[in-house]
């Protein structure tokens, strides 16, 4: 929208100005309509992006069917926005019989092993922690805990 002149050679950039000291007028309806005409116009154009998007993300999406009894990869994960594609590996096969699901499909994962501790310094305190592999994990996927969680509810690691 081009400036309009306001009193005293100042610019204005709505479609209200200021002509006189005290006056305030509105510079017309078809500014408005136009004003208008060009947000419906915008609008249109971002709906038709949006739809382009998501016309090519549909191409590239497929449904799976699963059956009962068919096997799944299952990966458990507590990092977000980490985004790898998986390699087949047999080593990655778990028999379901080695993990107890409940019936609401969560388990339990059982610590194996303690790999190192480390001591993380807050301002008004220190918190102990250790490093847990998983069963079921690699060492890669170890994560630090808690020492008083873990010592709380697995006492045999210590």
């Amino acid at each position: 929208m081009a400036p309009y002149k306001a009193l005293y050679g100042h610019r204005c950039h709505t479609p209200s100005c200021w002509t006189e000291l005290g006056e305030w007028r509105v510079l017309g309806p078809k500014l408005v309509s136009d004003t208008e005409d060009k947000a419906r116009l915008i609008r249109d154009q971002l709906k038709a992006a949006s739809d382009r998007h998501k016309s090519y993300a549909d191409l590239k999406r497929k449904e799976i069917r699963f059956s009962v009894g068919d096997l799944v990869f299952l990966k458990v994960s507590p990092w977000k926005k980490v985004l790898r594609r998986y390699h087949s590996d047999p080593s990655h096969i778990i028999s379901t019989d080695e993990i107890k699901v409940r019936p609401d499909q969560t388990f339990e994962e059982k610590p194996v092993q303690i790999l190192d501790r480390n001591m993380k310094v807050l301002r008004r305190k220190s918190v102990p922690l250790v490093k847990v592999l998983w069963r079921n994990h690699s060492s890669e996927e170890a994560t630090w805990e808690s020492d008083e969680a873990i010592r709380q509810h697995y006492p045999h690691l210590f």
